[in-house]
């Protein structure tokens, strides 16, 4: 579609939203953007936006404010199951993602990763990797660099690196990743997707539009993914910690090993790595994967992933404070990625959780305590919740207060030497904060405070 003199209405006056705004005015559109939001909540982002000739839409939209537009645009975060929505695919109006939108306008491949767990870690990896072996390497997406808003500065020889949630797959149309990657499958964002069926079809919409000349990277240890292999034409790569595989990666012991295009080596040992815990093992594997897709040469690849220290907020160490470890994994926000930070501790753990309801179930991530746990302290929508399931497993030892400021000055009341704290909330941050990156700065903040003795206030 040309987008000159179209009408387009994008949805959600954030990150995505305004960089998806930006794009079709550079491309000759009249842009309305649209908030549920009171003007008042995002008033500095308004005047702004007005000044740079954009027309803006609070609380309410009238119908005839959408039916005269020849486009919409969604941001990732908007349900798509919104009644005027649902009108205007009655009335045949397009209504494309983000994603969708800037990859219509990509001259260049595309590596898309998704999966439950592990996107950030594995996306960041594979753009270290390729940032050695190609120099115009663009990490966007779900990351938090919108596709959008880079898209037309994009060089001709370059490569994108997408990190893609379910939000955004499931409005997509053309998107046509050369090489998709799906890391895992497990109960997620069930408060949007209602089902893990539904939840599980946003996910495959990945590899919607590859065909045989394309890769799929699959966790071959995981079942759901497994069952994907039968629905796609890509050509699969597997990747698993329990077993040997005929095409793609495989531990061996305590070696990383490839088996590829006939030939059988060793990658590295994973005491080699610089990131902690089995799951990040599993997203080096299949981030070597994508690479041997791409035929990158093994060198780089070893020398990506032996350099590569991680994320923030993924495990992330803050500091020591009287030889106790402060750990921020706000990216941990559903049980399942909780567990793996639990897994991946080594000493006792004064634990912080909780946040916004996504329907999740805990049961698992409590038991996962396992005499790990010594203290647990919540906050947030599902606080409640928690507890109840925390009694409900046997498990006594904690305290519920009202902010992570509490909780963090809390934890560290708690914690004894040779003890850690961890932030690792299992949920959802939009309660509170307006992202896991908010939280997760808010928590190493106090944290650097309690360093220097200092115990003022925080703003939230």
């Amino acid at each position: 579609m040309d987008l000159m003199n179209k009408n387009i209405l994008v949805i959600g006056i954030a990150k995505s939203g305004i960089a998806a705004g930006k794009l079709c005015q550079r491309l000759g559109a009249a842009v309305t953007l649209y908030d549920s939001k009171d003007r008042e909540e995002l008033a500095a982002e308004a005047s702004l936006l007005e000044a740079e000739g954009f027309k803006l839409i609070f609380k309410d939209i009238l119908r005839e404010q959408w039916q005269k537009q020849d486009l919409i645009i969604m941001s990732p975060g908007v349900p798509t199951d919104l009644p005027f929505l649902q009108e205007a695919r009655n009335q045949q109006i397009p209504i494309w993602g983000e994603v969708e939108l800037a990859f219509r306008y990509c001259k260049i491949p595309v590596i898309a990763i998704t999966g439950t767990n592990g996107k950030t870690t594995t996306t960041t990896l594979v753009g270290e990797i390729f940032k050695k072996y190609r120099p115009y390497t663009y990490v966007v997406g779900n990351i938090g660099i919108p596709f959008s808003e880079q898209v037309l500065e994009m060089d001709p020889q370059g490569i994108v690196i997408a990190e893609a949630s379910s939000f955004q797959l499931e409005t997509i149309k053309t998107f046509h990743p050369h090489v998709s990657a799906v890391l895992n499958i497990t109960p997620d964002h069930l408060n949007r997707h209602k089902t893990l069926e539904q939840y599980i079809e946003a996910k495959e919409k990945i590899f919607m539009n590859q065909n045989s000349n394309d890769f799929i990277v699959l966790n071959a240890d995981d079942y759901h993914c497994m069952m994907m292999e039968e629905k796609t034409k890509a050509k699969p790569i597997f990747f698993s910690m329990e077993k040997a595989i005929k095409d793609g990666v495989y531990l061996k012991e305590d070696q990383i090993m490839i088996h590829w295009k006939e030939n059988t080596r060793e990658i590295c040992k994973i005491n080699e790595l610089q990131i902690l815990g089995r799951h990040n093992v599993e997203n080096t594997m299949a981030a070597i994967a994508i690479a041997l897709a791409m035929n990158v040469n093994i060198e780089i690849i070893q020398e990506g992933i032996l350099s590569f220290r991680g994320v923030a907020h993924r495990i992330e160490y803050v500091l020591e404070i009287d030889q106790v470890s402060y750990y921020n994994d706000s990216k941990g926000t559903n049980p399942d990625a909780a567990i793996q930070a639990i897994n991946s501790m080594n000493r006792p753990i004064v634990l912080i959780g909780g946040g916004m309801d996504k329907g999740s179930d805990f049961t698992k991530w409590i038991q996962s305590f396992n005499g790990k746990v010594r203290h647990l302290i919540v906050f947030g929508e599902t606080a409640d919740q928690i507890q109840r399931t925390a009694k409900k497993e046997g498990f006594f030892s904690m305290t519920r207060v009202k902010d992570l400021v509490e909780a963090t000055k809390l934890a560290h009341t708690i914690a004894t030497p040779g003890d850690c704290v961890l932030l690792s909330p299992a949920c959802a941050s939009w309660d509170m904060f307006r992202s896991y990156e908010e939280r997760g700065d808010l928590f190493k903040q106090v944290v650097r405070n309690l360093k220097g003795g200092e115990n003022e206030e925080v703003q939230i």
